[in-house]
């Protein structure tokens, strides 16, 4: 297996997501809104771009996903039904384009990534949020059935939507890029540099009973595969960005 430097967490979804709105906001210029693409908009935008001008464009081939956008969130500017896979938008047509916890969830997502590129502007940024397929819990998503990831989200983590129109988890396939390897050796490709890549753990408290048993079971099969599968992250945070030629 590949060898990475130590891979920093972030401390907390509060830490992360700042430092997400950071890197867009430094994209920023005055007097000129900010494009940016939700790649896989799902059903909720968790950033908070408050200060600055854009026009936010969400992607998605969830119909029900894009309702709740349009007629409950109603934070979209332009709302495009979908396949990544299939659409395009032309070249150098936005400053960030963002995709969190999609790219595991498509058959070809290099091909996907390699849209990103096109569709992005020089010096433009790609957030990216994916799973660690080499970490504990990305191992036993990978190994088990998705009606058991449903099972998980509403029977463990009290998800009464999972799995209903509009909502995850959705069917996962993990292609080779969807990985630290797999970005890593994309970016030396492709012309993009790694501003930033955490991971992020699970954010749990002593008194979550169910949490401390997970991180127990994580902790254990970390040992049992020689420390292989990685307890202390889950997900990981990529901020690529597309360098001038």
């Amino acid at each position: 297996m590949q060898k990475f430097k130590h891979l920093d967490l972030s401390t907390s979804w509060k830490q992360k997501t700042e430092l997400m709105e950071k890197h867009i906001k430094q994209k920023a210029v005055t007097g000129e809104p900010l494009h940016i693409l939700e790649a896989g908009c799902g059903h909720s935008w968790g950033i908070n771009l408050e200060g600055i001008q854009y026009v936010l464009t969400g992607v998605d081939v969830d119909k029900a996903a894009l309702e709740i956008r349009k007629n409950v969130l109603k934070d979209l500017h332009k709302i495009i039904e979908g396949d990544l896979r299939y659409v395009d938008f032309g070249e150098s047509q936005f400053d960030v384009i963002y995709s969190s916890f999609v790219l595991e969830h498509i058959e070809g997502a290099e091909a996907v990534l390699n849209s990103f590129l096109k569709w992005l502007k020089p010096n433009g940024v790609i957030i990216i949020n994916i799973p660690d397929p080499n970490s504990v819990q990305g191992f036993i998503t990978r190994v088990t059935p998705h009606w058991f990831h449903v099972f998980v989200y509403r029977r463990i983590f009290g998800d009464k939507n999972a799995g209903r129109a509009g909502y995850g988890p959705y069917r996962t396939y993990y292609d080779p890029v969807v990985s630290r390897r797999g970005i890593h050796n994309f970016c030396r490709e492709n012309n993009l540099s790694i501003k930033a890549e955490y991971g992020e753990p699970e954010y749990w408290k002593p008194d979550q009973g169910i949490f401390l048993a997970i991180h127990l079971f994580k902790r254990i099969v970390n040992i049992l595969s020689f420390g292989l599968l990685s307890y202390r992250h889950t997900n990981l945070l990529y901020i690529l960005q597309k360098e001038q030629i």
